[in-house]
């Protein structure tokens, strides 16, 4: 009882919303679904990066890819000169084109909007496997009497070059004695701070061995880590027989840098469009020689037999890439490519990269 009179009941539901309001909650709850869904669709696009080695020419690299299938490009390699600088007088210090001539600025420039024109995001790759002798000493740039410094160049040579960031490609030896002298992590922390500053990306190349691997403290600043999941065995090293670029190689790469704790939309599988000869072959070999001369089926990897004193090429088909671009989008972010100019003229690898990533981008032909 409420002063003296029994409490009316309610049976709990409330009054039915008018049909012409429930009309107009409907319609802005589609416009809600259609307007966020595009958005939604571009963040599961799975990456596809692409190297442009600027030593095999930009121009020659840019007509034989198909710019479309590819989300970034970075461009190979920059490094700075002995004061630091990767600018002076409008031509990059170290950083060469066809037959090791200094690029012009206007030629980078140029090229990077070209390479933007679909949409894609374009950075430069800096240091390498193979440090140049027109290179500074990346050792004493990364200490830190040094180290905001050569940050800051590389903060002016994206703004100079109209770049979306800075990709950082120390490895082997050089990678293990910066980051024994406690250099690397600090260097990385802070060009991530300059470049997000800045709306800008910053990422990584690694490799998957011990002393050539970038170290976890520096993992959650990059954007990026590109695995480069090859070269286990060369001209030069690895065991005699062997294959240098098989799918069980990505499967236990990929397994390691998730251990390691990158998130698996950052993680990156490297691809090869390229191989290598033993045994009297030639060393070295693009996947689009190898099709022009050799003619192998889409599904084979090797020419000869992979044993110890064999002739024999070792390489990546359109097969095994497509299922590689396949693990990748099923435990990593999406792929790299090492390096775009070595493809067929028909793309037959990117071609697979999109089979294996299930993107419709491969339909594009222009």
């Amino acid at each position: 009882m409420v002063n003296g009179r029994r409490k009316r009941r309610t049976s709990g539901r409330k009054p039915a919303m008018p049909l012409a309001m429930l009309i107009r909650v409907i319609a802005f709850a589609l416009i809600g679904f259609i307007l966020v869904l595009p958005s939604a669709q571009a963040r599961k696009r799975p990456v596809v990066v692409g190297y442009v080695a600027t030593f095999k020419g930009l121009d020659v690299t840019i007509a034989r890819t198909h710019l479309p299938s590819y989300t970034h490009f970075n461009l190979a390699f920059a490094n700075p000169d002995a004061e630091g600088a990767f600018v002076r007088d409008g031509e990059m210090t170290c950083m060469a084109g066809p037959g090791g001539a200094a690029l012009d600025v206007d030629a980078v420039r140029a090229a990077v909007a070209r390479l933007r024109a679909h949409g894609a995001k374009v950075l430069v790759s800096v240091a390498g496997g193979v440090i140049p002798g027109c290179s500074g000493d990346w050792k004493a740039l990364l200490r830190p009497e040094k180290r905001a410094a050569t940050a800051a160049a590389l903060v002016a040579l994206a703004d100079t070059l109209g770049l979306d960031g800075i990709d950082v490609d120390l490895e082997g030896e050089l990678l293990t004695a910066i980051d024994r002298a406690g250099d690397y992590v600090p260097f990385v922390a802070l060009l991530s701070e300059a470049m997000k500053a800045r709306g800008k990306l910053l990422t990584c190349a690694t490799a998957s061995y011990e002393g050539g691997m970038i170290p976890t403290a520096s993992i959650r600043y990059f954007d990026l880590v590109n695995v480069m999941s090859y070269d286990a065995i060369g001209p030069s090293w690895g065991q005699a027989g062997a294959e240098h670029a098989t799918l069980a190689m990505a499967e236990r790469d990929l397994a390691l840098w998730l251990a390691r704790g990158v998130a698996p939309e950052r993680l990156v599988l490297g691809v090869p469009f390229y191989g290598y000869g033993f045994g009297g072959e030639a060393p070295n070999w693009s996947y689009r020689d190898i099709a022009a001369r050799l003619a192998p089926a889409p599904e084979a990897d090797l020419i000869g037999s992979a044993c110890a004193g064999c002739r024999y090429i070792t390489y990546n088909g359109p097969a095994t890439i497509e299922r590689k671009a396949a693990l990748a989008r099923a435990r990593a972010g999406g792929v790299m490519v090492w390096e775009l100019s070595q493809d067929t003229p028909d793309h037959a690898l990117t071609r697979a990269l999109h089979r294996g990533l299930s993107t419709p981008i491969e339909r594009a032909n222009d």
